[in-house]
C-alpha cells in the first residue's frame, strides 16, 4: 500500500492509517487486503495506535455529518465514498495533516503558501526565493547567518560577508555558502542541494562534501551523497513556473504538484503509484497537469470533494 499527497511523510503511521481508513470506507476489504492490513497493524504498535486514533476521530466526525439513506454499491471495485462518508473523509484528512501545516507556519519567519512563490531580500542583502508551500526560519547571529528550511524548496543568492558564514540547515544536515547561489529542496526527510554559482560545503553525519557549480548532492542526517553533474535549469525550473520530470515516480510528481494546489491527492495501490512520469507541466495550472497524468497513465480520478482526489488504476 502506498499513498501520496502534498509532501508529507507518507510512510508515517498516521498517514498510512488515513489510507487504510479510506480503503475500508470505499469498500469491504478482500481477504488478501485484510491480511495486508492485519500484518501492517501488527508490525508496529505505533501503526495500531494510529489507526485506532484515526477510527475514533473519523467515527466522531462522521457522526456529525447528515444521515444519508444507504445506496447500492456499484458492481466494480472502485472508491465509492459519497455523502456523509465523503464529508468525513475530507475532514479526517484535514485533521490528520492540517496540524503539520499549522506547526510549520508557526515556526516560520518566511512562508509561501499553496500556489505561491515568494522573493525576499534579507537584512544582510542576501536574496531568497521560495517555491509554493515552503517555509524558512531565520536565526541570524553576530558571527553566523543561520537559516532553517522547514519545508519545500528555496533558492538562495548570498551576499558576501567573510566574517559571518551563511548556513542553511535542512534534513539534519547543513549547507554553507562559499560565495554562491544554490537551491535546496526537501523530500521525505532528505534534502538535495543544487549549486547554480560557485560552490557550497555540505555537512552531515560527521562528514562533508564540497558541491561545485552545476552539480547536485542529496543529503540527510546520516550522510551526504557524492556530487553529480545536473541540468541546473531543469532542477530549478520551478523558478520559471515549470515543473519538469523525467522518469520520476508518480508519488514524487504528485507531491510536487501538491504544493501548487489546495487540497490533497492520494494514489491508491502500489501498481498505480509505481508508474513513472515524464513531462513538463505548468505549475500555475496543476489541475491540467493532473488531467494529463491521469490520461497518460490510464488512471481514474475519484473526486471526493474539490479538495480530495483519489487516483487509482
Amino acid at each position: 500500500m502506498t499513498d501520496y499527497s502534498d509532501g508529507f511523510d507518507h510512510d508515517s503511521p498516521r498517514v498510512a492509517a488515513v489510507n487504510w481508513w479510506i480503503r475500508m470506507r470505499a469498500d469491504a476489504l478482500s481477504a488478501a487486503e485484510k491480511a495486508e492490513f492485519d500484518a501492517w497493524r501488527a508490525a508496529d504498535p505505533a501503526n495500531a495506535a494510529a489507526f485506532d486514533d484515526m477510527a475514533e476521530m473519523c467515527g466522531f466526525v462522521e457522526s456529525l455529518a447528515p444521515n444519508r439513506r444507504a445506496e447500492p454499491r456499484p458492481a466494480s471495485r472502485r472508491p465509492a465514498l459519497a455523502g456523509a462518508a465523503a464529508i468525513a473523509a475530507a475532514l479526517c484528512l484535514a485533521l490528520a495533516v492540517g496540524f503539520d501545516d499549522l506547526a510549520t507556519w508557526l515556526r516560520a519567519d518566511i512562508y509561501a503558501g499553496v500556489g505561491q512563490r515568494k522573493s525576499v531580500t534579507l537584512e544582510d542583502g542576501s536574496r531568497v526565493e521560495l517555491d509554493a508551500r515552503s517555509a524558512i526560519a531565520l536565526h541570524f547571529e553576530p558571527g553566523r547567518r543561520r537559516l532553517t528550511l522547514l519545508e519545500g524548496e528555496a533558492w538562495f543568492q548570498v551576499a558576501p560577508d567573510a566574517a559571518r558564514p551563511f548556513v542553511v540547515e535542512a534534513a539534519g544536515g547543513s549547507v554553507t555558502a562559499l560565495g554562491t547561489a544554490f537551491d535546496i529542496a526537501m523530500d521525505k526527510g532528505e534534502a538535495r542541494v543544487t549549486v547554480t554559482e560557485h560552490s557550497v560545503a555540505v555537512a552531515s553525519g560527521g562528514g562533508s562534501v564540497v558541491v561545485e557549480e552545476g552539480a547536485q548532492s542529496a543529503f540527510s542526517a546520516e550522510r551526504a551523497a557524492r556530487p553529480e553533474a545536473v541540468d541546473v535549469k531543469r532542477a530549478t525550473a520551478w523558478r520559471r513556473g515549470r515543473l519538469i520530470f523525467e522518469n520520476r515516480p508518480l508519488g514524487e510528481v504528485l507531491a510536487a504538484l501538491g504544493r501548487h494546489r489546495r487540497g490533497y491527492v492520494y494514489c491508491l495501490g502500489e501498481a498505480s503509484c509505481a508508474r513513472r512520469v515524464t513531462g513538463v507541466f505548468d505549475a500555475e495550472n496543476p489541475a491540467q497537469a493532473l488531467r494529463e497524468i491521469e490520461a497518460f497513465l490510464g488512471l481514474r480520478a475519484f473526486h471526493v470533494t474539490d479538495y480530495l482526489i483519489l487516483l487509482h488504476g
